[in-house]
């Protein structure tokens, strides 16, 4: 009895590794530069929901951090401030949103500066519909961030030479989205076929987003 137990489980692992496979996407501006911060989400033929989670967005050095957020819905994301300055948080929706999408979450929220013993204000939010959120401040209107509510559980930023990289996709017909704030007309989606190969793309944006100051 253990052996056939031991066989079907190696069985079932030998399944899972023939019927998933590894998916890279680079991104780059329309220079051929690498573009970091960009959302890359692929839809598989088999969709998996995201899990909701918590998230910390910073206000720091009249910065949000990070600079851009991904979530799931449902997920609760809390606004701290670092800063000695009060600050007047607003999230609207993004003009790059899903064609279709509900609005998703608007708020606003006012944070007491910090002082020497303790961070400033904090307060949260719950978002519950997909899309993205344009974050900014009233009083201080060059802070921009974003908040990227997903609808998909395989959803990455892409890292500083503007990659994702992707593990055990689902094979079969998929769908590739790339989103960036500055990208202010959406980019179509791409057709991939998930295999054994692992699949590589690159995605070129139609606009050099700005570099964020140090």
């Amino acid at each position: 009895m253990l052996r056939k137990t031991l066989f079907l489980i190696a069985a079932c692992a030998m399944v899972a590794s023939v019927t998933a496979g590894n998916v890279q996407v680079q991104v780059l501006d329309k220079e051929g530069r690498p573009v970091p911060d960009a959302v890359v989400v692929v839809y598989p033929s088999t969709p998996a929901a995201p899990v909701a989670s918590n998230a910390t967005i910073g206000q720091q050095r009249m910065r949000f951090v990070p600079l851009v957020t991904v979530v799931a819905p449902g997920s609760r994301v809390r606004f701290t401030n670092l800063d000695r300055w009060d600050h007047h948080i607003r999230g609207t929706a993004a003009v790059n949103n899903v064609p279709g999408a509900p609005l998703g979450t608007n708020f606003e929220m006012r944070l007491a500066g910090a002082t020497a013993d303790a961070t400033g204000g904090e307060a949260d939010v719950v978002v519950q519909e997909p899309g993205a959120v344009l974050l900014g401040c009233h009083l201080h209107g060059s802070m921009r961030g974003h908040l990227f509510v997903t609808d998909s559980a395989y959803t990455l930023k892409t890292d500083a030479d503007g990659i994702a990289r992707f593990d055990q996709i689902p094979e079969g017909a998929a769908q590739l989205r790339v989103w960036h704030p500055e990208q202010l007309v959406d980019l179509p989606r791409r057709a991939l076929q998930i295999g054994a190969a692992p699949v590589l793309e690159s995605v070129p944006l139609s606009v050099v987003p700005r570099r964020r100051r140090s």
